[in-house]
């Protein structure tokens, strides 16, 4: 009879285990001077087939939140049957908590996905997503659906699901730019707080809007000055834009970079995102049409010896070895990209932690199916030789 008893007490262990990954980081270092790395989701955890579309950020007190697609049935997108889940470490990303279901989905055509975050001024976390029906499927009469969800205690719990759509977008929204469009959704990772100028508290996130009869889609920015509670919508951002992604420049202008198939698209703001110049392509950013992140380590106006850009993206005309690549003019131009993964890899999010190490949430693939991973890099092992570090 003991050995019937400690032979279930095994296999219940050993099915809780299945049901949950371990929390402790693979690697004992806990270091800051050291990269560290760790498989924070991976196909079958939490009963998920799947997991994509990383988000990560460091808020304001130096904790990190990241946001996620549990995809539980298969790896495609919105409209299947997706939750969005998040998780918090408040140790620079060794452990994390146990995973929550911000959005939960309920079957097809009533998921949710693609999540993207930002901090306001006064401390609370906006969680931008999409629900519904699929952004290529979407619909005058079944569309694609925006939402906001908000966490006032950094993460750890959230509101209700506010639902946004016809204030940005369709025959029924608020804001004339978005009326001539059948769908739309946040480009998902980060979204964007300004902290210079006239419009400091400021937030932003890039969005792609679908021509209506057509297959095509352009830039727009979606921005809010009193921390969410209503929307605006910029003039026209990119002409047959993507994904995208925000980042304010030291003199104030606004920067944004978009999917493209070969050449990175950009433009630029200098009115805190309300209207935008004249669209250009990086050549030196030839990469696979791929969402990527925008990220800024080091200004001058703050002290700093350089200004110094990151810019996470394939390195590749196909989904593998993303990478980042660097600027020291404001994204005027890039150079000597780092390899983070060498593989299949696609969609990264990348923070920047209060000692200046680099985290990097990124999608994996090495086996097909998609898992996430957690990266911690100490910036003297990302710079090239002759930065300034």
């Amino acid at each position: 009879m003991r050995n019937i008893i400690l032979a279930l007490l095994c296999l219940l262990t050993s099915l809780a285990h299945a049901q949950e990954p371990p929390r402790q980081s693979a690697s004992p270092a806990m270091e800051q001077d050291v990269f560290f790395e760790r498989c924070l989701f991976a196909p079958g955890d939490y009963g998920s087939t799947n997991w994509r579309i990383p988000a990560i950020l460091c808020l304001d007190d130096g904790s990190l939140l990241i946001a996620c697609d549990r995809r539980k049935y298969n790896e495609s997108d919105l409209p299947e049957d997706i939750d969005i889940v998040t998780s918090r470490s408040t140790d620079g990303g060794h452990t994390w908590s146990t995973p929550i279901t911000l959005a939960k989905g309920t079957g097809r055509k009533h998921g949710y996905g693609d999540a993207a975050l930002v901090q306001c001024a006064n401390g609370d976390i906006i969680c931008a997503f999409a629900g519904g029906n699929g952004y290529f499927q979407s619909t005058e009469n079944d569309p694609i659906r925006t939402y906001i969800c908000r966490s006032s205690d950094g993460g750890r719990t959230w509101g209700e699901i506010e639902e946004v759509t016809f204030q940005l977008w369709g025959s029924q929204a608020i804001h004339p730019s978005g009326k001539d469009y059948r769908a739309c959704f946040f480009s998902s990772g980060n979204g964007l707080r300004l902290r210079r100028g006239p419009h400091a508290g400021r937030i932003m996130f890039a969005v792609p809007m679908l021509r209506k009869d057509q297959y095509i889609s352009d830039n727009y920015v979606v921005y809010s000055d009193d921390n969410g509670q209503t929307w605006q919508v910029s003039g026209l951002a990119y002409n047959g834009g993507d994904e995208a992604k925000l980042i304010e420049l030291t003199d104030g202008r606004i920067l944004l970079s978009t999917r493209q198939n070969g050449a990175r698209g950009y433009n630029h703001s200098d009115d805190g995102g309300t209207t935008w110049g004249v669209q250009g392509r990086w050549t030196e950013i030839t990469t696979n049409a791929c969402n990527g992140d925008l990220l800024r380590v080091m200004s001058t106006d703050a002290g700093d010896s350089i200004n110094l850009l990151m810019h996470s993206i394939p390195n590749s005309m196909e989904r593998t070895n993303v990478s980042i690549f660097f600027s020291r003019d404001e994204g005027r131009s890039w150079e000597h990209p780092k390899l983070l993964y060498d593989g299949p890899s696609v969609y990264s999010s990348l923070t920047l932690l209060p000692d200046r190490s680099i985290g990097v949430f990124l999608e994996k693939n090495p086996s097909g199916a998609c898992e996430l991973w957690f990266q911690r890099w100490p910036l003297y092992v990302l710079l090239p030789e002759g930065f300034d570090k």
